[in-house]
């Protein structure tokens, strides 16, 4: 399993493309394909099918050093943030996670993980629920597309309001942390097409990479075990 040799390219492609309102049609058909391809799908084999089949219920909580995180932080950390940043600053609308998801995904948690500690990672890794995880999951990612393909040129230069901002703290989206809260000033200064290419697609592939990079570490330990 592996990424696209041409997501870089994409990339470059993307920011070119969704700058002009020429090539905006484009562009909005290049962003749709790569979000998708991070997400589930019942039709095509994206990434994140590929990286989810291979997983066994017990790799999604193994920190394999010190130095590394999780493949459930890493997914719960892309998710949260992408629900924070496409419904409440993008859309300026709720975020799907609520109460409910709260419960169900049976997490203490409510922000993106970025000042977590160790400890915290692995409580989170342990204790919730990875099939739920999957369904909030499918469920941003579906929401996003619809907001992503209801766009127009002339939404790309709108900035990100103050008060959506102060909206994400307000509901934990971020804490206090400086390791977290410096979120608000980088998403702060962005307009909505800066919030599609960053964390939309570049950020999320780079976590899905290291969910793989991840899995081929825990898999070599698994057979270091069985020699």
């Amino acid at each position: 399993m592996s990424i696209a040799s041409d997501w870089n390219i994409q990339q470059k492609n993307l920011k070119e493309l969704i700058s002009k309102k020429e090539t905006f049609d484009s562009a909005k058909e290049l962003y749709l394909s790569m979000h998708k391809y991070l997400h589930f799908s019942d039709i095509d084999d994206t990434l994140m099918n590929q990286l989810w089949k291979s997983l066994d219920t017990k790799d999604f909580s193994i920190m394999p050093t010190i130095k590394d995180v999780t493949i459930a932080w890493n997914i719960w950390h892309i998710t949260r943030i992408e629900d924070l940043t496409i419904n409440i600053l993008l859309n300026e609308s709720n975020q799907i996670f609520n109460k409910e998801w709260k419960k169900k995904l049976n997490v203490e948690f409510t922000d993106t993980g970025n000042a977590m500690t160790d400890d915290e990672i692995m409580e989170l890794s342990r204790n919730i629920n990875i099939d739920v995880l999957k369904e909030y999951r499918k469920a941003v990612g579906n929401q996003s597309q619809n907001i992503l393909s209801k766009l127009v040129f002339e939404d790309m230069k709108r900035r990100v309001e103050s008060k959506n901002i102060e909206k994400i703290l307000k509901e934990g989206g971020v804490t206090t942390h400086p390791d977290s809260i410096w979120l608000l000033d980088f998403w702060g200064r962005k307009n909505v097409a800066g919030i599609i290419l960053m964390p939309g697609t570049r950020h999320q592939i780079g976590h899905l990479n290291d969910c793989i990079n991840l899995k081929e570490k825990i898999d070599k330990k698994k057979d270091y075990y069985k020699s």
